[in-house]
């Protein structure tokens, strides 16, 4: 949770560190009564923008700074706990899946309006848990066991810390105020893995039966093995000043 919020202070300090940079080699004074229209729309832009996103990586708030018509930076952080239920052989696994990341984005505003394509990378702190109690003879592995030699059957599921992210989205032009913002893309955690199975049936610590729990591991290891892109859609109500 700490990293995220680094993440976020960080990439505020660039945006301000680079405002003066960006006021320093503004049009001089014979430049502004040349274009005049120029410097009165440049007074008119919102450059910085805070508000919140919401969507499949979760909701929390986001800040973003708008070097100029073609480039932008922003940053979030993103929480969100749901459930989901996977099934492998006779068993109903119940999951929770906590997510909690943040992410540091470059955008592109190849036409200098409010479309823009975006480039970053996730401090990715998401994780699942997975609980089954069965209530009648079940198979675990190759073999069936009762309920009370089976117990309750716990894991976890984890992805790797850091992924990279593209999107493609809509974020509003330079005016002052409130827009709606929107963006789709993918975020690529790579491999879901399925880690300390366990048990606390009377045969929790029996060979075969630890032999056979590892095998229902296997098992669901393979059905997550298709979650290594994770879809991305966000919407946001963010205020530029």
């Amino acid at each position: 949770m700490t990293k995220m919020y680094g993440i976020i202070l960080a990439a505020a300090g660039l945006s301000l560190s680079a405002y003066p940079a960006y006021a320093q080699v503004g049009p001089v004074q014979d430049s502004a009564q040349e274009h005049p229209s120029e410097q009165s729309g440049s007074a008119r832009d919102g450059r910085f923008r805070f508000g919140i996103t919401a969507g499949t990586l979760g909701i929390g708030p986001e800040i973003g700074y708008r070097v100029n018509r073609t480039i932008g930076a922003r940053a979030n952080a993103t929480f969100l706990s749901v459930s989901h239920s996977i099934k492998s052989n006779d068993v109903r696994y119940d999951g929770k899946v906590n997510l909690k990341s943040g992410g540091v984005m470059l955008d592109l505003y190849p036409f200098g309006g409010g479309f823009f394509l975006s480039a970053g990378a996730r401090t990715n702190g998401n994780d699942g848990r997975l609980r089954a109690t069965p209530q009648n003879m079940t198979k675990i592995g190759n073999m069936a066991f009762t309920p009370a030699q089976i117990g309750t059957i716990s894991g976890r599921a984890e992805v790797k810390s850091v992924a990279p992210q593209l999107t493609l989205g809509y974020g509003g032009g330079l005016r002052r105020g409130l827009s709606f913002n929107v963006e789709a893309g993918a975020l690529f955690q790579g491999a879901v893995r399925v880690r300390d199975f366990a048990s606390n049936g009377t045969l929790s610590s029996d060979p075969r039966f630890i032999v056979e729990l590892e095998k229902e591991r296997v098992n669901i290891q393979k059905k997550v093995d298709d979650y290594q892109v994770y879809p991305i859609l966000q919407f946001g109500l963010k205020y530029r000043f």
